[in-house]
């Protein structure tokens, strides 16, 4: 196989406050909170970011993104992932799959997963059936179940 295929893993959490939109894979979820961070806070991309980081051993986010960094406050996660997408390809590598897993006590993601996907799998250039979006919940178990915050956790396999 050489080095025609590799696969990377991403994990992102962020708290849920009050006064920010919630965004999750570049979809505006009406909610009472949203998700702090320097960015848009929008964890779903974020973990797809460092899965094609981790799958390239470039890193992680907080190599290319600096949370100092003026560009970076309030960015579109989605931007961001436009820039990773670029590095991904002067690489020679595309998007093979992403599968991807959204833990969050609530809101309910379900009604916004096909969004999700249509916006991860333009921004990756990559056909909608490569991209796979879950959600689940922790049965109201730990600081998520308590709706603390939002985790997501993605893997990727990236090809030639």
């Amino acid at each position: 196989m050489g080095n025609s295929t590799r696969i990377g893993q991403g994990i992102d959490v962020h708290p849920l406050v009050e006064g920010r939109p919630l965004i999750v894979g570049g979809v505006g979820i009406p909610y009472d909170r949203g998700l702090e961070g320097d960015t848009d806070g929008d964890v779903l991309t974020h973990a797809l970011m460092d899965a094609i980081l981790g799958a390239l051993a470039l890193g992680d986010l907080g190599t290319y993104f600096k949370s100092d960094d003026p560009r970076v406050q309030g960015a579109s996660s989605l931007t961001l992932l436009q820039q990773v997408v670029v590095m991904m390809k002067h690489h020679g590598y595309q998007l093979v799959s992403a599968d991807m897993t959204i833990v969050a006590q609530k809101p309910k993601m379900a009604p916004y997963i096909l969004p999700m996907r249509e916006n991860l799998s333009r921004v990756c250039e990559c056909d909608l059936d490569r991209m796979s979006v879950k959600a689940t919940t922790t049965d109201h178990l730990g600081a998520l179940g308590r709706e603390e915050g939002i985790m997501a956790l993605c893997v990727v396999l990236l090809g030639i």
